[in-house]
């Protein structure tokens, strides 16, 4: 079963819409969607590696538009759409926890938590509620997606053949081990900010 997966995600990934699917994928996870589009940029990155650097670039620009629709989620609409979001993931308690750790450390937070697993869409929706300094959030999520990106597209880039060979062997496993990792994250982000 697993295998059939597989083989139809690297399909996926050489389909000329894929590009469109990843930035898309990227923006929605900065915003509100709980999938990482590191699990389409792996098979896409490894599909086509010359390509990695694109699709890098795709992954960040996609979450930066994305965190901005998070930053106005916060800012514009906390009261419907950010708060449910915010008490989806257990932070709802913790505002005020929050805008005392903004206001000391906001832009480790978002450095910091923009390259972990932690579903980054809560420091999007949080720093536009908190009314964080735009531009500067701008240019610290641009830094820090854009290292997750560029750092997984590297790996990628150089050492995708060995990756995919483990893939085609263990792809029941890579699925595995990418759920625990969302599910961590989400915990994660659940017991800490």
């Amino acid at each position: 079963m697993f295998q059939k997966l597989y083989r139809w995600t690297l399909q996926l990934a050489e389909s000329r819409h894929a590009p469109l699917a990843l930035g898309l994928i990227a923006f929605a996870e900065s915003s509100f969607f709980p999938v990482p589009p590191d699990a389409i940029l792996v098979p896409m990155s490894i599909a086509q590696p010359k390509r990695a650097w694109t699709y890098a670039l795709i992954c960040t620009v996609g979450s930066v538009l994305g965190a901005l629709l998070g930053y106005a989620i916060g800012a514009l609409l906390y009261e419907t759409v950010g708060k449910w979001l915010i008490d989806l993931y257990g932070y709802g308690a913790r505002v005020d926890e929050m805008r005392a750790l903004y206001a000391k450390w906001g832009w480790a937070v978002i450095l910091i938590k923009g390259f972990t697993p932690i579903p980054f869409k809560l420091v999007t929706i949080v720093s536009g509620l908190l009314a964080y300094n735009l531009p500067l959030f701008v240019l610290l999520c641009m830094i820090t997606r854009g290292a997750r990106f560029f750092a997984l597209a590297l790996v990628l880039k150089y050492y995708g053949e060995p990756i995919k060979k483990l893939l085609d062997r263990y792809f029941g496993w890579f699925i595995l081990i990418l759920a625990v990792i969302i599910v961590l994250g989400f915990w994660i982000a659940g017991h800490s900010l």
